[in-house]
């Protein structure tokens, strides 16, 4: 039985200013596309990789990402939507219909290059010990406070029961499709699952999977991570 890692890189990203889509965007050298999936892999337990490309760049991406399966695995890139959903969505059917014995979905973010392969091998076995879907989350550091439509603070959560949510999320294949084919809206994976009834398993995250948004994020990880190839 497969496990498949969808990865949504149909973005252009405008908030870095690099002028090309944010997945091909270099981190000393190396694009945050081609750091996500040499983690993937080096996690030892994705077989497949299926990425969602921006349709001017399918062959582009493609020639960044062939060669980075290992034996007896592979990258496939296909066209994306217009919106992140949408790549997804692409990319599950596509996974669904190539990919027959596929059982275990990821869905990695590549602006979270940096995402230790320890984590993603710990959604993939809490998947398999048996949770239908399992995010990797961090503790909130920050005070949070709920504002009204003019800036008025409501209340004030206790962050003690907060998380800071990240990727890659993992589902069981049938859950993912259950909850795509639901029509449901939500603003990630998992909250598709949880509307859709699923219940939503927790491991614990970690620091290095930030999310690359802003070129201010692009400077910490290029600090961060200086002669990191992998």
């Amino acid at each position: 039985m497969s496990v498949v890692a969808l990865v949504p890189a149909a973005g252009r990203g405008e908030r870095l200013g690099y002028g090309m889509p944010k997945a091909l965007v270099p981190v000393n050298g190396v694009p945050l596309l081609t750091r996500a999936v040499q983690g993937l892999f080096a996690s030892g337990q994705v077989q497949h990789v299926v990425i969602a490309a921006p349709p001017s760049d399918v062959d582009l991406v493609h020639t960044a990402t062939a060669s980075l399966a290992p034996a007896g695995g592979a990258v496939h890139v296909l066209s994306g939507g217009a919106e992140r959903t949408d790549s997804v969505r692409l990319a599950l059917e596509h996974a669904l219909r190539v990919i027959p014995d596929t059982s275990i979905v990821l869905v990695h973010d590549a602006a979270r290059a940096f995402t230790p392969p320890q984590v993603i091998a710990d959604v993939v076995a809490a998947v398999r010990d048996g949770h239908d879907a399992v995010i990797p989350v961090l503790p909130v550091t920050d005070t949070i406070k709920q504002v009204d439509e003019v800036g008025v603070v409501v209340s004030t959560p206790d962050r003690a029961g907060l998380r800071v949510v990240q990727t890659p999320q993992g589902f069981r294949a049938e859950t993912l499709k259950a909850a795509y084919c639901s029509g449901i809206a939500a603003t990630d994976d998992a909250g598709l699952v949880e509307k859709n009834g699923g219940q939503v398993h927790t491991v614990p995250g970690h620091a290095h999977a930030m999310k690359i948004t802003t070129p201010f994020d692009l400077a910490v990880a290029e600090a961060l991570f200086t002669g990191d190839q992998a």
